[in-house]
Protein backbone atom coordinates (compact mmCIF):
# COMPACT_ATOMS: atom_id res chain seq x y z
CA UNK A 1 0.00 0.00 0.00
CA UNK A 2 2.88 2.34 1.11
CA UNK A 3 4.69 1.31 -2.43
CA UNK A 4 1.39 2.18 -4.29
CA UNK A 5 0.66 5.63 -2.47
CA UNK A 6 4.54 6.67 -2.94
CA UNK A 7 4.17 5.64 -6.95
CA UNK A 8 1.30 7.44 -7.34
CA UNK A 9 2.49 10.15 -5.65
CA UNK A 10 5.52 10.30 -7.91
CA UNK A 11 3.26 10.34 -11.15
CA UNK A 12 1.33 13.27 -9.89
CA UNK A 13 4.83 15.23 -8.56
CA UNK A 14 6.28 14.54 -12.11
CA UNK A 15 3.09 15.57 -14.05
CA UNK A 16 1.85 18.43 -11.76
CA UNK A 17 5.92 19.79 -12.04
CA UNK A 18 5.99 19.69 -15.17
CA UNK A 19 2.85 20.97 -16.86
CA UNK A 20 3.41 24.38 -15.77
CA UNK A 21 6.65 24.26 -14.19
CA UNK A 22 7.83 26.84 -17.67
CA UNK A 23 5.88 29.25 -16.00
CA UNK A 24 6.76 28.80 -12.31
CA UNK A 25 10.16 29.17 -13.04
CA UNK A 26 9.59 32.24 -14.65
CA UNK A 27 7.85 33.48 -11.31
CA UNK A 28 10.18 32.24 -9.52
CA UNK A 29 13.28 33.83 -10.82
CA UNK A 30 11.43 38.01 -10.97
CA UNK A 31 9.85 36.80 -7.71
CA UNK A 32 13.20 36.41 -6.28
CA UNK A 33 14.69 39.39 -8.24
CA UNK A 34 11.74 41.37 -6.47
CA UNK A 35 13.33 40.88 -3.28
CA UNK A 36 15.47 44.01 -4.36
CA UNK A 37 13.25 45.64 -6.34
CA UNK A 38 14.02 48.89 -4.71
CA UNK A 39 17.59 48.60 -5.26
CA UNK A 40 17.13 47.50 -9.01
CA UNK A 41 15.47 50.71 -9.64
CA UNK A 42 18.07 52.50 -8.06
CA UNK A 43 20.86 50.92 -10.16
CA UNK A 44 18.47 51.69 -13.38
CA UNK A 45 18.39 55.44 -12.65
CA UNK A 46 21.70 56.03 -11.83
CA UNK A 47 21.39 59.56 -11.84
CA UNK A 48 20.15 59.61 -8.02
CA UNK A 49 22.50 59.32 -5.89
CA UNK A 50 23.16 60.10 -1.78
CA UNK A 51 20.52 59.51 0.85
CA UNK A 52 17.35 61.42 1.97
CA UNK A 53 15.71 62.54 5.17
CA UNK A 54 11.73 61.38 5.15
CA UNK A 55 10.61 64.74 6.94
CA UNK A 56 12.81 66.82 5.00
CA UNK A 57 11.76 65.35 2.15
CA UNK A 58 7.73 65.56 2.79
CA UNK A 59 8.34 69.43 2.97
CA UNK A 60 10.14 69.37 -0.15
CA UNK A 61 7.08 67.55 -1.48
CA UNK A 62 4.61 70.05 -0.45
CA UNK A 63 6.67 72.79 -1.32
CA UNK A 64 6.71 71.03 -4.71
CA UNK A 65 2.91 70.88 -5.09
CA UNK A 66 1.91 74.06 -3.91
CA UNK A 67 3.93 75.19 -7.02
CA UNK A 68 2.79 73.07 -9.63
CA UNK A 69 -0.69 71.64 -7.98
CA UNK A 70 -2.15 74.15 -5.80
CA UNK A 71 -5.84 73.01 -6.92
CA UNK A 72 -5.45 69.61 -7.43
CA UNK A 73 -8.07 67.23 -5.85
CA UNK A 74 -5.48 65.33 -4.04
CA UNK A 75 -1.88 64.91 -3.32
CA UNK A 76 -0.46 61.37 -3.07
CA UNK A 77 3.66 61.61 -1.38
CA UNK A 78 5.94 58.57 -1.36
CA UNK A 79 8.52 59.10 1.04
CA UNK A 80 12.25 57.75 0.66
CA UNK A 81 13.26 55.16 3.37
CA UNK A 82 16.57 53.33 3.71
CA UNK A 83 16.88 51.57 0.12
CA UNK A 84 15.54 54.28 -1.58
CA UNK A 85 16.53 58.35 -2.24
CA UNK A 86 13.70 60.39 -4.00
CA UNK A 87 10.13 61.08 -3.34
CA UNK A 88 7.80 59.95 -5.72
CA UNK A 89 4.67 62.55 -5.74
CA UNK A 90 1.75 61.97 -7.53
CA UNK A 91 -1.09 64.45 -7.91
CA UNK A 92 -4.98 64.52 -9.50
CA UNK A 93 -5.86 67.47 -11.38
CA UNK A 94 -8.79 69.61 -10.24
CA UNK A 95 -11.04 69.26 -13.14
CA UNK A 96 -10.67 65.49 -12.37
CA UNK A 97 -8.78 63.98 -15.22
CA UNK A 98 -6.16 61.37 -14.78
CA UNK A 99 -3.63 63.04 -16.84
CA UNK A 100 -0.68 61.62 -19.25
CA UNK A 101 2.27 59.78 -17.84
CA UNK A 102 4.85 62.31 -16.61
CA UNK A 103 2.22 65.26 -16.36
CA UNK A 104 0.81 64.67 -12.85
CA UNK A 105 3.86 63.34 -11.24
CA UNK A 106 7.24 63.76 -10.79
CA UNK A 107 10.50 62.70 -8.68
CA UNK A 108 12.19 64.88 -5.95
CA UNK A 109 15.06 65.21 -4.38
CA UNK A 110 15.34 66.21 -0.47
CA UNK A 111 14.62 69.96 -1.34
CA UNK A 112 11.71 69.83 -3.28
CA UNK A 113 13.76 70.15 -6.59
CA UNK A 114 12.47 67.87 -9.64
CA UNK A 115 15.39 65.47 -10.54
CA UNK A 116 15.66 64.60 -14.78
CA UNK A 117 15.79 60.91 -14.27
CA UNK A 118 15.60 58.44 -17.06
CA UNK A 119 12.03 56.78 -17.07
CA UNK A 120 12.17 52.91 -15.81
CA UNK A 121 9.85 50.71 -14.42
CA UNK A 122 12.86 49.43 -12.76
CA UNK A 123 12.53 46.32 -10.38
CA UNK A 124 8.93 47.22 -9.74
CA UNK A 125 8.68 45.49 -13.91
CA UNK A 126 10.00 42.34 -12.39
CA UNK A 127 7.43 42.31 -9.10
CA UNK A 128 4.52 43.01 -10.87
CA UNK A 129 5.74 40.39 -13.55
CA UNK A 130 5.71 37.65 -11.30
CA UNK A 131 1.98 37.94 -10.82
CA UNK A 132 0.49 40.06 -13.43
CA UNK A 133 2.66 38.35 -16.20
CA UNK A 134 2.51 41.03 -19.44
CA UNK A 135 0.29 41.70 -22.27
CA UNK A 136 -2.47 39.75 -21.23
CA UNK A 137 -5.34 40.81 -19.04
CA UNK A 138 -4.36 41.08 -15.33
CA UNK A 139 -7.34 38.81 -14.48
CA UNK A 140 -6.79 36.38 -16.56
CA UNK A 141 -2.72 36.24 -15.66
CA UNK A 142 -3.64 36.29 -11.98
CA UNK A 143 -5.83 33.26 -12.16
CA UNK A 144 -3.35 31.36 -14.58
CA UNK A 145 -0.65 32.20 -12.06
CA UNK A 146 -3.11 31.16 -8.93
CA UNK A 147 -3.40 27.80 -10.88
CA UNK A 148 0.40 27.33 -10.99
CA UNK A 149 1.25 27.89 -7.56
CA UNK A 150 -1.59 25.41 -6.63
CA UNK A 151 0.53 23.35 -8.60
CA UNK A 152 3.64 24.12 -6.89
CA UNK A 153 2.25 23.75 -3.63
CA UNK A 154 0.77 20.27 -4.73
CA UNK A 155 4.16 19.50 -6.35
CA UNK A 156 6.17 19.93 -3.17
CA UNK A 157 4.03 18.22 -0.94
CA UNK A 158 3.71 14.94 -3.01
CA UNK A 159 7.72 15.33 -3.37
CA UNK A 160 7.78 15.13 0.48
CA UNK A 161 5.51 11.51 0.15
CA UNK A 162 7.95 10.26 -2.78
CA UNK A 163 11.39 10.82 -1.74
CA UNK A 164 11.20 8.93 1.37
CA UNK A 165 15.01 9.22 1.66
CA UNK A 166 15.03 12.88 0.69
CA UNK A 167 16.76 14.43 3.62
CA UNK A 168 19.25 11.66 3.72
CA UNK A 169 20.20 12.50 0.22
CA UNK A 170 20.59 15.99 1.26
CA UNK A 171 23.70 15.01 2.26
CA UNK A 172 24.73 13.65 -1.34
CA UNK A 173 25.61 15.73 -3.93
CA UNK A 174 27.10 14.19 -6.74
CA UNK A 175 28.58 15.98 -9.82
CA UNK A 176 29.06 14.52 -12.99
CA UNK A 177 26.82 11.66 -12.47
CA UNK A 178 24.26 12.53 -15.04
CA UNK A 179 21.29 11.73 -13.84
CA UNK A 180 22.09 11.08 -10.74
CA UNK A 181 23.54 14.50 -10.39
CA UNK A 182 20.34 16.32 -11.79
CA UNK A 183 18.40 14.34 -8.62
CA UNK A 184 20.91 15.18 -5.71
CA UNK A 185 20.64 19.31 -7.46
CA UNK A 186 16.87 18.42 -7.42
CA UNK A 187 16.73 17.05 -3.86
CA UNK A 188 19.63 19.46 -2.51
CA UNK A 189 17.62 22.72 -3.59
CA UNK A 190 14.39 21.61 -2.53
CA UNK A 191 15.24 20.74 0.89
CA UNK A 192 17.48 23.26 1.95
CA UNK A 193 14.87 25.74 1.52
CA UNK A 194 11.98 23.49 2.11
CA UNK A 195 9.84 25.60 4.61
CA UNK A 196 10.45 28.73 2.51
CA UNK A 197 9.57 26.76 -0.51
CA UNK A 198 5.97 25.68 1.48
CA UNK A 199 5.66 29.41 2.96
CA UNK A 200 5.76 31.40 -0.37
CA UNK A 201 3.69 29.12 -2.20
CA UNK A 202 1.00 29.07 0.39
CA UNK A 203 1.19 32.70 1.22
CA UNK A 204 1.18 33.97 -2.52
CA UNK A 205 -1.70 31.79 -2.82
CA UNK A 206 -3.62 33.68 0.44
CA UNK A 207 -2.55 37.24 -1.23
CA UNK A 208 -5.30 36.65 -3.85
CA UNK A 209 -7.62 34.26 -2.16
CA UNK A 210 -10.82 36.33 -2.27
CA UNK A 211 -10.40 37.23 -6.11
CA UNK A 212 -10.05 32.91 -6.30
CA UNK A 213 -12.50 32.49 -3.71
CA UNK A 214 -14.70 35.47 -4.02
CA UNK A 215 -17.75 33.41 -2.78
CA UNK A 216 -17.95 34.49 0.49
CA UNK A 217 -18.21 37.72 0.07
CA UNK A 218 -20.51 37.61 -2.82
CA UNK A 219 -23.12 35.98 -0.18
CA UNK A 220 -22.41 38.08 2.46
CA UNK A 221 -22.01 42.11 0.76
CA UNK A 222 -23.94 43.35 -2.03
CA UNK A 223 -21.01 44.50 -4.49
CA UNK A 224 -17.29 44.11 -3.81
CA UNK A 225 -17.21 47.43 -3.59
CA UNK A 226 -19.19 47.81 -0.49
CA UNK A 227 -16.94 44.59 1.90
CA UNK A 228 -14.32 46.52 0.56
CA UNK A 229 -15.79 49.83 2.52
CA UNK A 230 -17.00 48.04 5.34
CA UNK A 231 -13.97 46.37 6.03
CA UNK A 232 -11.15 48.70 4.88
CA UNK A 233 -12.97 52.04 5.31
CA UNK A 234 -13.33 54.92 3.02
CA UNK A 235 -14.01 58.36 4.33
CA UNK A 236 -16.33 60.53 1.50
CA UNK A 237 -14.53 63.39 0.41
CA UNK A 238 -15.08 66.73 1.28
CA UNK A 239 -16.07 69.18 -0.85
CA UNK A 240 -13.88 72.28 -0.56
CA UNK A 241 -15.03 75.00 1.24
CA UNK A 242 -13.30 77.82 -1.03
CA UNK A 243 -12.09 79.17 2.07
CA UNK A 244 -8.38 78.76 1.01
CA UNK A 245 -6.02 77.91 4.75
CA UNK A 246 -2.49 76.75 3.74
CA UNK A 247 -1.05 73.29 5.11
CA UNK A 248 0.50 72.86 8.27
CA UNK A 249 4.27 71.49 8.78
CA UNK A 250 3.77 67.73 8.27
CA UNK A 251 7.30 67.24 10.46
CA UNK A 252 5.27 67.50 13.54
CA UNK A 253 2.63 65.13 12.27
CA UNK A 254 4.69 62.90 11.00
CA UNK A 255 6.29 62.52 14.37
CA UNK A 256 2.80 62.39 16.56
CA UNK A 257 1.93 59.45 13.70
CA UNK A 258 5.13 57.72 14.28
CA UNK A 259 5.06 57.83 18.52
CA UNK A 260 1.49 57.04 17.54
CA UNK A 261 2.78 53.24 16.05
CA UNK A 262 5.20 52.24 18.40
CA UNK A 263 8.48 54.31 16.59
CA UNK A 264 7.34 53.10 13.44
CA UNK A 265 8.40 55.23 10.12
CA UNK A 266 5.91 57.03 7.54
CA UNK A 267 5.63 55.33 4.49
CA UNK A 268 3.53 57.59 1.99
CA UNK A 269 1.34 60.26 2.80
CA UNK A 270 -2.13 61.34 1.06
CA UNK A 271 -3.70 65.06 1.12
CA UNK A 272 -7.32 65.35 0.06
CA UNK A 273 -7.98 69.03 -1.01
CA UNK A 274 -4.89 70.55 -0.81
CA UNK A 275 -4.58 74.16 0.30
CA UNK A 276 -8.32 74.30 1.56
CA UNK A 277 -10.05 74.96 4.89
CA UNK A 278 -11.43 71.25 4.68
CA UNK A 279 -7.95 69.57 3.73
CA UNK A 280 -7.34 66.41 5.65
CA UNK A 281 -4.06 64.64 5.78
CA UNK A 282 -3.67 60.94 6.17
CA UNK A 283 -0.35 59.21 7.43
CA UNK A 284 0.03 55.60 6.39
CA UNK A 285 3.18 53.38 7.83
CA UNK A 286 6.30 52.32 5.92
CA UNK A 287 5.58 48.39 4.58
CA UNK A 288 8.81 47.43 5.39
CA UNK A 289 8.60 48.82 9.13
CA UNK A 290 6.50 45.44 10.49
CA UNK A 291 5.75 42.02 9.36
CA UNK A 292 2.40 43.45 8.79
CA UNK A 293 1.84 44.26 5.31
CA UNK A 294 -0.96 46.66 5.40
CA UNK A 295 0.25 49.36 7.52
CA UNK A 296 -1.55 51.94 10.37
CA UNK A 297 -2.77 54.75 9.51
CA UNK A 298 -3.46 58.24 11.07
CA UNK A 299 -5.52 61.05 9.91
CA UNK A 300 -4.98 64.47 10.93
CA UNK A 301 -6.69 68.23 9.15
CA UNK A 302 -4.70 69.44 6.97
CA UNK A 303 -5.53 73.18 8.10
CA UNK A 304 -5.10 72.87 11.98
CA UNK A 305 -3.38 69.58 12.37
CA UNK A 306 -6.30 68.42 14.64
CA UNK A 307 -5.80 64.51 15.41
CA UNK A 308 -8.82 62.85 13.83
CA UNK A 309 -10.09 59.51 13.87
CA UNK A 310 -9.02 57.38 11.03
CA UNK A 311 -10.54 53.93 10.16
CA UNK A 312 -8.39 51.23 10.90
CA UNK A 313 -8.71 47.83 9.38
CA UNK A 314 -8.99 45.14 11.93
CA UNK A 315 -9.78 41.50 12.77
CA UNK A 316 -8.41 38.49 13.70
CA UNK A 317 -8.65 37.52 9.72
CA UNK A 318 -7.34 40.51 8.52
CA UNK A 319 -4.13 40.34 10.53
CA UNK A 320 -3.45 36.85 9.42
CA UNK A 321 -4.03 37.97 5.77
CA UNK A 322 -1.50 41.33 6.20
CA UNK A 323 0.95 39.45 8.26
CA UNK A 324 0.97 36.10 5.28
CA UNK A 325 1.22 39.21 2.83
CA UNK A 326 4.08 40.61 4.37
CA UNK A 327 5.92 37.15 4.60
CA UNK A 328 5.63 36.66 0.73
CA UNK A 329 6.93 40.18 -0.24
CA UNK A 330 9.67 40.58 2.36
CA UNK A 331 9.38 43.87 2.65
CA UNK A 332 9.94 43.99 6.26
CA UNK A 333 12.91 42.47 5.76
CA UNK A 334 16.42 43.91 6.87
CA UNK A 335 19.89 42.58 4.69
CA UNK A 336 20.78 39.58 6.59
CA UNK A 337 17.42 38.20 6.14
CA UNK A 338 16.62 39.65 2.75
CA UNK A 339 19.83 38.17 1.57
CA UNK A 340 18.03 34.93 2.85
CA UNK A 341 15.00 35.46 1.00
CA UNK A 342 17.20 35.74 -1.84
CA UNK A 343 19.02 32.98 -2.10
CA UNK A 344 16.34 30.80 -0.68
CA UNK A 345 14.26 32.08 -3.93
CA UNK A 346 17.80 31.25 -5.97
CA UNK A 347 16.87 28.00 -4.62
CA UNK A 348 13.55 27.54 -5.42
CA UNK A 349 14.18 28.29 -8.87
CA UNK A 350 16.93 26.22 -9.69
CA UNK A 351 14.81 23.38 -7.80
CA UNK A 352 11.95 24.14 -10.77
CA UNK A 353 15.09 24.15 -13.61
CA UNK A 354 16.46 21.07 -12.43
CA UNK A 355 13.07 19.43 -12.23
CA UNK A 356 12.40 20.24 -15.78
CA UNK A 357 15.75 19.07 -17.00
CA UNK A 358 15.49 16.29 -14.69
CA UNK A 359 12.21 14.92 -16.81
CA UNK A 360 14.57 14.60 -20.01
CA UNK A 361 17.08 13.22 -18.48
CA UNK A 362 15.34 10.53 -16.70
CA UNK A 363 13.34 9.80 -20.02
CA UNK A 364 16.15 9.96 -22.80
CA UNK A 365 17.34 6.46 -21.98
CA UNK A 366 13.91 4.81 -22.18
CA UNK A 367 13.72 6.09 -25.65
CA UNK A 368 13.45 3.62 -28.37
CA UNK A 369 15.91 5.99 -30.30
CA UNK A 370 17.70 8.78 -27.89
CA UNK A 371 18.79 10.65 -31.31
CA UNK A 372 15.22 10.56 -32.86
CA UNK A 373 12.99 11.65 -29.79
CA UNK A 374 9.36 12.24 -30.20
CA UNK A 375 7.36 14.82 -30.26
CA UNK A 376 6.61 15.68 -27.11
CA UNK A 377 9.99 14.93 -25.63
CA UNK A 378 11.14 17.48 -28.07
CA UNK A 379 8.61 20.47 -27.07
CA UNK A 380 9.56 19.55 -23.53
CA UNK A 381 13.44 20.52 -24.33
CA UNK A 382 12.76 23.05 -26.53
CA UNK A 383 10.75 24.68 -23.43
CA UNK A 384 13.05 24.14 -21.07
CA UNK A 385 15.81 26.14 -23.34
CA UNK A 386 13.55 28.61 -24.00
CA UNK A 387 12.18 28.93 -19.78
CA UNK A 388 15.82 28.64 -18.29
CA UNK A 389 18.23 30.21 -20.42
CA UNK A 390 15.79 32.61 -22.49
CA UNK A 391 14.30 34.24 -19.64
CA UNK A 392 17.95 34.65 -17.93
CA UNK A 393 18.69 36.70 -21.56
CA UNK A 394 15.87 38.48 -21.03
CA UNK A 395 16.71 39.66 -18.08
CA UNK A 396 20.38 40.40 -18.86
CA UNK A 397 18.86 42.33 -21.91
CA UNK A 398 16.38 44.09 -20.01
CA UNK A 399 19.41 45.42 -17.36
CA UNK A 400 21.33 45.89 -20.86
CA UNK A 401 18.66 48.04 -22.27
CA UNK A 402 18.38 50.44 -19.42
CA UNK A 403 21.66 51.69 -20.07
CA UNK A 404 21.64 51.30 -24.10
CA UNK A 405 18.13 53.21 -24.98
CA UNK A 406 18.31 56.96 -25.45
CA UNK A 407 16.92 58.53 -22.09
CA UNK A 408 14.42 60.88 -24.07
CA UNK A 409 13.27 57.85 -26.25
CA UNK A 410 9.32 57.93 -26.20
CA UNK A 411 7.81 55.59 -23.87
CA UNK A 412 11.22 54.12 -22.88
CA UNK A 413 9.83 51.73 -20.00
CA UNK A 414 7.63 49.96 -22.02
CA UNK A 415 10.72 49.58 -25.04
CA UNK A 416 13.21 48.03 -22.19
CA UNK A 417 10.30 45.39 -20.69
CA UNK A 418 9.83 45.11 -25.09
CA UNK A 419 13.41 44.32 -25.00
CA UNK A 420 12.84 41.78 -22.77
CA UNK A 421 10.50 39.65 -24.19
CA UNK A 422 12.24 40.22 -27.99
CA UNK A 423 15.14 38.87 -26.30
CA UNK A 424 13.01 35.91 -24.35
CA UNK A 425 11.57 34.80 -27.64
CA UNK A 426 14.70 35.26 -30.08
CA UNK A 427 17.00 32.49 -27.59
CA UNK A 428 13.34 30.35 -27.76
CA UNK A 429 13.28 30.82 -31.70
CA UNK A 430 17.07 30.13 -31.54
CA UNK A 431 16.66 26.66 -29.36
CA UNK A 432 13.74 25.38 -32.08
CA UNK A 433 15.74 25.28 -34.73
CA UNK A 434 19.01 24.12 -33.49
CA UNK A 435 20.24 20.48 -32.68
CA UNK A 436 19.12 20.53 -28.68
CA UNK A 437 22.86 19.83 -27.43
CA UNK A 438 24.51 22.74 -29.18
CA UNK A 439 20.88 24.78 -28.32
CA UNK A 440 21.98 24.84 -24.24
CA UNK A 441 25.67 25.11 -24.89
CA UNK A 442 25.50 28.44 -27.04
CA UNK A 443 22.08 29.70 -25.15
CA UNK A 444 23.81 29.10 -21.73
CA UNK A 445 26.72 31.05 -23.16
CA UNK A 446 24.60 33.80 -24.05
CA UNK A 447 23.15 34.31 -21.21
CA UNK A 448 26.46 34.30 -19.39
CA UNK A 449 28.02 36.52 -22.04
CA UNK A 450 24.73 39.00 -21.43
CA UNK A 451 25.27 39.20 -17.58
CA UNK A 452 29.21 39.69 -18.19
CA UNK A 453 28.16 42.63 -20.13
CA UNK A 454 25.97 44.41 -17.85
CA UNK A 455 29.03 45.55 -15.53
CA UNK A 456 30.96 46.49 -18.50
CA UNK A 457 27.94 48.52 -20.51
CA UNK A 458 27.07 50.25 -16.75
CA UNK A 459 30.80 50.98 -16.69
CA UNK A 460 31.38 52.85 -19.87
CA UNK A 461 27.64 54.43 -19.91
CA UNK A 462 27.80 55.89 -16.34
CA UNK A 463 30.25 57.35 -14.22
CA UNK A 464 29.34 54.55 -11.33
CA UNK A 465 31.36 51.77 -12.62
CA UNK A 466 32.97 49.13 -10.58
CA UNK A 467 36.44 50.97 -10.14
CA UNK A 468 34.65 54.11 -9.10
CA UNK A 469 32.35 52.58 -7.08
CA UNK A 470 34.83 51.08 -5.17
CA UNK A 471 36.34 54.24 -4.73
CA UNK A 472 33.52 56.03 -3.35
CA UNK A 473 31.87 53.77 -1.26
CA UNK A 474 28.86 53.56 -3.28
CA UNK A 475 28.02 49.63 -2.42
CA UNK A 476 24.71 49.14 -4.17
CA UNK A 477 26.66 49.72 -7.58
CA UNK A 478 29.08 47.10 -6.24
CA UNK A 479 26.92 44.65 -5.22
CA UNK A 480 25.39 45.01 -8.27
CA UNK A 481 28.06 44.39 -10.95
CA UNK A 482 29.12 41.23 -7.89
CA UNK A 483 25.83 39.82 -9.03
CA UNK A 484 25.85 40.52 -12.48
CA UNK A 485 29.05 38.49 -12.09
CA UNK A 486 28.42 35.82 -10.41
CA UNK A 487 24.90 34.77 -13.13
CA UNK A 488 27.40 35.45 -15.39
CA UNK A 489 30.27 32.88 -14.22
CA UNK A 490 27.30 30.31 -13.39
CA UNK A 491 25.62 30.19 -16.85
CA UNK A 492 29.50 30.13 -18.47
CA UNK A 493 30.16 26.86 -16.26
CA UNK A 494 27.06 25.60 -16.92
CA UNK A 495 27.46 26.16 -20.85
CA UNK A 496 31.04 24.87 -20.33
CA UNK A 497 30.04 21.38 -18.18
CA UNK A 498 27.48 20.57 -21.47
CA UNK A 499 29.87 21.30 -24.04
CA UNK A 500 32.37 18.95 -21.81
CA UNK A 501 29.44 16.36 -21.96
CA UNK A 502 28.68 16.38 -25.58
CA UNK A 503 32.16 15.72 -26.10
CA UNK A 504 32.29 12.98 -23.97
CA UNK A 505 29.08 11.28 -25.48
CA UNK A 506 30.83 11.96 -28.63
CA UNK A 507 33.78 10.63 -28.35
CA UNK A 508 32.00 7.32 -26.60
CA UNK A 509 31.38 5.56 -30.14
CA UNK A 510 35.04 6.28 -31.48
CA UNK A 511 36.51 4.44 -27.87
CA UNK A 512 34.17 1.22 -28.15
CA UNK A 513 35.16 1.25 -32.41
CA UNK A 514 38.79 1.46 -31.20
CA UNK A 515 38.76 -0.92 -28.78
CA UNK A 516 36.70 -3.12 -31.22
CA UNK A 517 39.43 -2.64 -33.48
CA UNK A 518 42.23 -3.50 -31.24
CA UNK A 519 40.46 -6.91 -29.81
CA UNK A 520 39.96 -8.38 -33.81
Amino acid sequence: MKDSLRQSMALFHTWSGLLLGWLLFAMFATGTAAYFQDEITRWMQPEVTGSADPEASAQGAVRYLNKVAPDAISWYITLPNGRSATTQVYWQPGDGTRGKRGETSAVLDQAGRAITVRETSGGFFLYRFHFDLHYMPVLWARYLVGIAAMFMLTAILSGIVTHKKIFADFFMLRFGKGQRSWLDAHNVTAVIALPFHLMITFTGLVTLASMYMPWGIAANYASPSVFQEQVFGREPAAERSGRAQPLVDLAPLMRAASAGWGGKQVGYISVTNPGDATARVLFTRSPGAAIAARGETAAFAGATGKDLAAHTASGAALATESVMIGLHTGRFAQWGLRWLYFLSGIGGTVMVGSGLVLWTVKRRARLPDPARPHFGFRLVERLNIAAIPGLATGIAVYFLANRLLPADLAQRPDREIDSLFLAWLAVGLWGMVRPAGRAWTETLALAGACFAAVPVVNALTTSRGFAASITNGDWLFIAFDLVMIALAACFLHAAGKVAQHRAKKAAAPLRRTSRKAVSQ
